[in-house]
């Protein structure tokens, strides 16, 4: 018998660069004409079927005007084609236009889509280059930092995928204006479960701004763009792999995404997650470790920002609790609940342990006592 050992260790450097601004599609193709990803000529330009015509055609033509082969991969709109089925369909239409592992993808829309082509690009010639170009306020709140790439299945969400770092993300506000109104508060509740669990003078700043917000105000839409990205990438940049501080960016996702998959995606993301921070601060009250006023004052600006936090009448609520157990915080079996104390901070119940085993009658009762 013989042993032959493979030393692979090496020091990687994933560090990139987030810029958010006002129309950002000219700056984008000028970094890549400055070398931002090297010599590559190639670019697979991946969104749906909604951000096609707003930026994405765009794009392609101004990448085209400045010399570079790119092409648009299109699939339908929406959280419910988040699947492996598109990733494939995606990956095949690569291929058959020829593209190989000299491409770069480019991915241009909401969280759906950098979830869905990052997911590609990590895989695709096991690893081509990509960029972020998010057009809503949920991917610069969610999906901006962080490197989580995944698709859904029909049990679950979000639990096939791997950590892959973009080159560089571009965060455009103006693309905002565009957003209906379920699309901008679905974006809010990423944004105040930020402020839950890392920062109380942000949780007042949304409290007093969100009209400003709402309306578009340039200062205030940059605030909340820059306070999204930093609070995450405190986060991130402390646990890249989610093995146990990155959790707490799970705040409100145990009962959020079982809401989210239940309601067969009717729900946008964010109002599900809404129903999520409802359950999650109910629940928090119940361990004491936030008070009434505070949990009222959680409740109140999801309500503020336009977001519903009662369970829909349509959505069954034992499978709702059933459906808590594909979370992928779920260990041995035991459903596991980040919780929050006070506003701006999580608690921590060990040493970097961020998240809490509940039993299924507690997670049950919190979930039959929300409207």
């Amino acid at each position: 018998m013989s042993i032959f050992h493979v030393g692979l260790r090496k020091i990687v450097d994933d560090s990139y660069d987030i810029e958010a601004g006002f129309s950002l599609e000219e700056k984008l193709v000028q970094d890549i004409q400055n070398g931002m990803i090297g010599n590559i000529r190639k670019f697979a330009i991946i969104t749906d079927s909604i951000v096609q015509d707003l930026y994405a055609g765009k794009i392609v033509s101004l990448l085209q005007d400045a010399g570079f082969q790119a092409d648009l991969f299109v699939f339908e709109a929406g959280e419910k084609n988040k699947t492996r089925g598109t990733k494939e369909a995606v990956e095949d239409a690569m291929l058959a236009k020829g593209y190989r592992r000299d491409c770069c993808i480019l991915a241009i829309g909401g969280g759906v889509v950098t979830d869905l082509a990052g997911f590609v690009a990590g895989t695709y010639g096991r690893g081509v280059p990509f960029i972020n170009y998010a057009t809503t306020l949920l991917a610069a709140a969610d999906a901006s930092v962080g490197g989580k790439t995944a698709v859904d299945t029909p049990l679950a969400t979000n639990l096939i995928g791997l950590f892959y770092q973009p080159k560089k993300v571009y965060v455009d506000i103006a693309a905002w204006k565009t957003l209906p109104p379920r699309q901008i508060a679905s974006g809010m509740a990423e944004t105040i479960k930020h402020a839950c669990l890392a920062d109380r003078e942000f949780f007042d700043y949304l409290n007093t701004h969100m009209d400003a917000i709402k309306s578009f105000d340039k200062a205030a839409c940059e605030h909340i763009a820059e306070k999204n990205c930093r609070i995450k990438y405190e986060v991130v940049m402390k646990d890249e792999r989610e093995s146990g501080l990155r959790e707490i960016l799970n705040l409100g996702h145990t009962v959020g995404r079982a809401v989210e998959t239940v309601s067969e995606y009717r729900l946008l993301h964010g109002e599900a997650l809404a129903v999520g921070l409802a359950a999650e601060v109910n629940l928090a009250y119940r361990l004491q470790y936030i008070s009434a006023k505070e949990r009222d004052a959680v409740i109140a600006l999801l309500h503020k920002a336009g977001l519903q936090t009662a369970i829909p009448a349509y959505i069954d609520r034992e499978a709702l609790v059933q459906k808590l157990y594909t979370d992928k915080k779920v260990k041995n079996g035991k459903l596991r609940f980040v919780i929050q104390k006070g506003i701006g901070e999580i608690v921590e119940f060990e040493e970097g342990v961020f998240a809490i085993p509940i039993e299924e009658n507690t997670a049950r009762a919190v979930i039959m006592e929300l409207p």
